[in-house]
């Protein structure tokens, strides 16, 4: 299933439609590599706005119960 969210780094955010079951990490990487995001470190963690709470970027976006309109900010 595709879902679309927005990845806040800092000052920026994006928006990215992707795949529930790829790694949140990799939706980073697409942000960084398309030009959409400055490019920044791999951070281990996000806060998640609708859930409220710390999601790993280790884990896919289905696993952490990220769904659309979520967003996920990067923790540093």
């Amino acid at each position: 299933m595709f879902i679309t969210i927005t990845i806040q780094t800092n000052n920026h955010q994006a928006d990215i439609r992707i795949d529930s079951e790829q790694k949140i990490s990799q939706g980073l990487r697409v942000l960084y590599e398309s030009g959409k995001l400055p490019p920044a470190h791999m951070p281990d963690f996000f806060r998640s706005s609708v859930k409220e709470c710390l999601v790993s970027a280790h884990r896919t976006f289905g696993e952490e119960g990220i769904y659309d309109g979520d967003v996920l900010i990067v923790v540093e």
